[in-house]
């Protein structure tokens, strides 16, 4: 496995990160929160973040097409 040892990542911390980021903008918190330190690590945390931002964004357009189907 990668791992760039003198910024301390490798491919699975910076999974972690998104992970753990795209749970915390599933559960509003803000982007400001982000627990690490490192760019490249924190560009995946809050890429996390975006992305589920993203997709909350796109649950309720679905919901609406469906319920307008339905009606």
């Amino acid at each position: 496995m990668a791992t760039d040892i003198k910024l301390g990542w490798d491919v699975e911390a910076l999974n972690k990160a998104y992970r753990q980021g795209y749970m915390a903008g599933e559960m509003g918190m803000d982007k400001t929160r982000c627990p690490y330190r490192g760019e490249v690590i924190i560009a995946a945390w809050e890429a996390g973040w975006d992305d589920a931002g993203q997709a909350g964004k796109q649950s309720p357009q679905q919901d609406d097409d469906l319920f307008s189907r339905i009606a």
